[in-house]
């Protein structure tokens, strides 16, 4: 536990320490105005075009937010050393060797996901549907003011994609892994001649199937397989569904491509994790 605590109080942990009870927070306050919300009602046509003035409410708002982050920013400074290292050397290299904070979370998904997929594809998805929001959003309410009941869909999306596969991959890549980026539990020490015997396997050898033509196709058929149940339950939905119907299947389709993709990230961690399984699509060009 003592080393644990002194990978807490390093100078480059403080930001993800802030973060534990910093996020926690905002969240149970931002849920906390849309629960209040929710039960005073939708707000009034009036209610929704209450006006503040920039100036001087917010700015003076934003004037004292910024004097106070200024006197946290030089009080730290003070306080803790910078973490600096001694100039590269490159017979003594770090173990394990981290990428900073901020990246920490990329740098996980890569035990999951070839860099390709990692470093490219998911952060690509990622801007595309932050960007394809206003586009595929045709639902009117809740906009402008805190509500779970209008946007159930929305936050839920959201909270699992920034809590689960942001922050949590990122306080696991800095607190859980340690040197050969193994995984040291918070009271175990840092052994940095651990070796981990992994024997990966690829989905195709858990069915038996050691020819690599029939492994390409076996992989493209379960990955097909799994980004089509988006289209199956949107034409099997279709009739019933109004929401459906207003969407639009071109829309249902980014969304429900944008989701999966979302899942598929958790999916490959559990099948990694719990079955060692290194590539689900094994391919002479790519692997997923």
């Amino acid at each position: 536990m003592e080393h644990f605590l002194a990978l807490v109080s390093k100078p480059d942990n403080v930001p993800i320490l802030a973060m534990l009870f910093l996020i926690p927070y905002f969240m149970w306050l931002a849920y906390k105005q849309a629960r209040q919300t929710d039960r005073a009602g939708v707000p009034s046509d009036a209610a929704l075009n209450d006006k503040v003035y920039v100036w001087p409410y917010l700015c003076r708002n934003e004037f004292v937010c910024a004097i106070i982050i200024m006197l946290v920013l030089g009080v730290w400074s003070i306080m803790i050393d910078a973490p600096l290292e001694e100039p590269s050397d490159p017979a003594k290299t770090p173990n394990p060797s981290k990428a900073p904070w901020y990246f920490l979370a990329l740098q996980e998904m890569l035990v999951y996901f070839d860099p390709w997929i990692a470093g490219v594809v998911l952060p690509g998805f990622i801007i595309a549907g932050l960007i394809a929001i206003p586009y595929i959003d045709i639902n009117p309410k809740g906009k402008g003011y805190y509500t779970i009941k209008e946007r159930p869909f929305a936050l839920a999306v959201f909270s699992f994609g920034f809590i689960i596969l942001w922050i949590v991959l990122m306080i696991v890549g800095t607190f859980l892994r340690g040197p050969g980026w193994n995984i040291f539990m918070p009271w175990q020490y840092w052994d940095p001649h651990k070796i981990v015997p992994l024997t990966n396997v690829n989905l195709s050898y858990l069915f038996g199937i050691r020819d690599d033509t029939t492994a390409n196709f076996f992989g493209f058929a379960v990955v097909a397989g799994y980004f089509a149940l988006g289209p199956i339950f949107y034409f099997w939905k279709y009739k019933t569904s109004r929401f459906l119907q207003e969407l639009g299947l071109v829309r249902y389709v980014i969304v429900s491509f944008l989701f999966l993709s979302m899942v598929a990230l958790p999916i490959k961690m559990i099948l990694r994790l719990a079955l060692n399984i290194k590539y689900v699509w094994v391919s002479p060009w790519f692997n997923i």
